[in-house]
């Protein structure tokens, strides 16, 4: 895998993971074992009462954990876990992932996710595996 050195190369690779893309995420920032994404809210991500689907909040921390991971080395998941811990009440998402732990073929990385003012909504833990060639 060609490491992604830039955000415009981050941004050009991950434009092929279309459903998180096509669903509204947007990568902001990018470091070393970290990224930040964000998702405007739209009506399609609400459910029937209209609060935010769970499966929105998972595809952005899924979104933000393969933008950290795969910078450098192809990744996947392996497990997630996820804790819903307050609803949406801004109009816009923010995921942050950061790396807790990065060993020789495995890694875990936690997934916070915000509205725009800051209040927490999300917790998610992913381990994930390292593609060896």
């Amino acid at each position: 895998m060609e490491q992604l050195d830039t955000i415009e190369q981050v941004r050009a690779f991950f434009a092929k993971d279309r459903y998180a893309t096509e669903s509204g995420a947007y990568i902001e920032e990018v470091g070393e074992k970290t990224a930040r994404c964000r998702m405007k809210l739209t009506d399609m991500h609400r459910n029937a009462v209209g609060g935010v689907m769970g499966g929105v909040y998972f595809t952005l921390a899924d979104f933000a954990f393969a933008v950290a991971t795969n910078r450098t080395e192809q990744t996947v998941s392996l497990n997630a876990n996820i804790t819903f811990l307050s609803p949406a009440k801004g109009e816009e998402l923010i995921a942050t992932a950061h790396c807790i732990k990065d060993g020789r073929t495995t890694c875990f990385y936690e997934i916070d996710i915000t509205d725009e003012s800051g209040n927490m909504l999300v917790k998610v833990a992913i381990n994930g595996f390292k593609l060896v060639k």
